[in-house]
C-alpha cells in the first residue's frame, strides 16, 4: 500500500468513529511513523509503505479511536513555539495556558529587572521552560509532587537549552520550597471537581488524574496557594494563576478573604472565558511577615 492509500484508510477509520480533525490527526501520525514532514508526505504519496510501518499506523489509528491522545502517541506537543516531550505522566500543554505565560512575559518587559519565579505543579515543565526561554534574567524553581513529571520537565528543559536556568524540586506544593522568596508564583494547578472527572472525554481521562483533580469543589489548590504562597513572595510579588472557565468569582473570593492580596485582575482566553488571575502582595503584608518572621501555617 502506498502512502496516499494508507493515509486515506486511516482518515476513513477515524471518520467512521466521528473522531474530530480526522485528516489532521492521521496525517500527523503517519508523518511521525514514517519520520518525514508533511511536505515530504505529499511529495512521496506514491511510495510504498513497509508492512511494519503500515501495521503500526493502523494500530495507532485504533488507539486514537479508543481515546488515546495523539500527543501521547507521538510524544510531542508544541507550546509557545517550543517542542515538548509528553507522555501519560504529565498533562498535555494547551494553547490557553500560553496566555498565562504571555502575561508573565509582558509583566517582565514592564518591570525590566531580573525575576525569581516559582512554577508550582510544573508537570511537563511547559510554563517554566517557556519563561526561562523568553524572559531574560529569569531564574526559575519548578516543583511537582510527581517524580516522573519532574524527570520529564528536566528533559524538556534540556531539549530547549534552558536547564541551567531552572531548579527542579520534587515537592507537594510548598512543602520543600524552604525559605526562598520569589517575585512571581505561577501555577496551572489541578482545578477540576472530583465528581466531574468521570464525565470528561476519553482523551482527557487518559491524562494523569493527580494533575486534574482539584478536590470536591475544584478549588483545593487555589486555597493552598492563596494561604501559603504569601510567605514566599517578595515585596510587590505577584501570583499568576490559570483557572477554569467558570472559576473567576470563586478564586477571587479566596484571594480576597485572605486579605493578603490586592490589584486582582482577570485575563480572558481565546474563547472569551476568564482564564488567568493576577494579583499582588499587599505592602503591609510584606512588612508584617519580614518584621515578625511569621510563617503561614
Amino acid at each position: 500500500m502506498n502512502i496516499y492509500d494508507l493515509l486515506i484508510k486511516g482518515i476513513e477509520l477515524l471518520k467512521q468513529k466521528r473522531i474530530q480533525d480526522s485528516a489532521i490527526q492521521a496525517r500527523v501520525l503517519l508523518c511521525y511513523i514514517l519520520k518525514i514532514d508533511s511536505v515530504n508526505l505529499i511529495i512521496n504519496y506514491n511510495l510504498e509503505v513497509q508492512k511494519i510501518d503500515e501495521d503500526q499506523f493502523i494500530s495507532y489509528i485504533y488507539k486514537l479511536i479508543d481515546g488515546k491522545p495523539l500527543q501521547y502517541l507521538t510524544n510531542k506537543q508544541e507550546f509557545m513555539k517550543l517542542e515538548f516531550y509528553v507522555d501519560e505522566n504529565v498533562l498535555i500543554p494547551q494553547p490557553d495556558t500560553e496566555i498565562l505565560v504571555e502575561s508573565i512575559i509582558k509583566y517582565s518587559e514592564k518591570i525590566k529587572s531580573k525575576m525569581e519565579v516559582l512554577d508550582l505543579c510544573t508537570g511537563s515543565g511547559a510554563i517554566a521552560v517557556s519563561i526561562a526561554k523568553y524572559v531574560d534574567g529569569s531564574n526559575i524553581t519548578a516543583s511537582d509532587i510527581s517524580n516522573k513529571a519532574i524527570q520529564i520537565a528536566k528533559l524538556n528543559a534540556e531539549k530547549n537549552l534552558v536547564h541551567k536556568k531552572i531548579d527542579f524540586i520534587e515537592s507537594d506544593m510548598f512543602n520543600r520550597i524552604n525559605n526562598k522568596k520569589f517575585d512571581i508564583i505561577v501555577s496551572n494547578p489541578p482545578y477540576i471537581k472530583t465528581k466531574v472527572i468521570k464525565t470528561l472525554s476519553p482523551q482527557v481521562k487518559e491524562e494523569p488524574i493527580i494533575a486534574l483533580d482539584g478536590g470536591r469543589d475544584g478549588l483545593e489548590f487555589y486555597k493552598i496557594i492563596a494561604k501559603k504562597g504569601i510567605a514566599y513572595l517578595n515585596e510587590k510579588g505577584k501570583l499568576f494563576l490559570e483557572i477554569g472557565f467558570d472559576q473567576k468569582e470563586e478564586v477571587v473570593k479566596i484571594l480576597e478573604e485572605t486579605q493578603y492580596y490586592d490589584n486582582i485582575e482577570s485575563i480572558k482566553d481565546f474563547a472569551g472565558n476568564d482564564r488567568v488571575i493576577i494579583c499582588s502582595k499587599k505592602e503591609w503584608v510584606y512588612v508584617f511577615f519580614n518584621r515578625y518572621k511569621r510563617r503561614v501555617k
